[in-house]
């Protein structure tokens, strides 16, 4: 696998976002996603909701559901866990199928975990009962939309764990990317 192929570009992200007529990303700016938001923020079919809290997301979120609407919820992990009586109040208990993308801070693959925050992730949506997919590079971007179909077919929340917390996002910046899909 070469570099290009290992990493998860912010644009495949947007492009599954939109492939699932996502109409409303909830977020917490940080900067790991910071061409993620840029790249949002530039596209006229998305509103892009940030709130100060990763727990406001999911209230935000079953607004927008009730509106009509597709949200998508990005958090980081460490964001996730604090939004938990939110994510079991709305999303749980009020059968909501939202989908979260998950930052999954301090994860290898090599299962060296020192960040807690990794080590209790699964664990976490585990005892919640969310089912979650795994995405560490563009190959498995498809699991995005896997995430949105589950959500649908069950009515409740879904995670999809980006692996190595977006690693390639920062590694070229956004015209750069787009010219190397342009060309290529």
């Amino acid at each position: 696998m070469t570099e290009q192929q290992a990493m998860l570009s912010p644009l495949t992200i947007l492009d599954k976002i939109k492939e699932n007529n996502v109409t409303h990303v909830i977020y917490l700016p940080d900067s790991e996603t910071n061409h993620l938001f840029i790249a949002m923020e530039e596209d006229p079919n998305i509103q892009v909701i940030t709130v100060g809290r990763e727990a406001e997301t999911m209230a935000i979120a079953a607004g927008v559901i009730v509106g009509g609407k597709i949200p998508v919820c990005l958090v980081q992990n460490t964001g996730m866990m604090e939004s938990g009586d939110s994510i079991r109040g709305l999303g749980l208990d009020c059968n909501l199928p939202i989908v979260m993308i998950i930052g999954y801070r301090g994860w290898t693959r090599w299962g060296i975990t020192p960040d807690s925050a990794a080590r209790l992730t699964e664990p976490t949506l585990n005892a919640w009962g969310i089912q979650y997919y795994l995405v560490e590079h563009d190959g498995d971007a498809d699991r995005i939309t896997l995430a949105f179909q589950t959500a649908a077919a069950t009515q409740k929340p879904v995670a999809v764990l980006v692996g190595d917390e977006y690693h390639g996002f920062n590694r070229m910046n956004l015209d750069e990317e787009r010219k190397i899909i342009k060309e290529g």
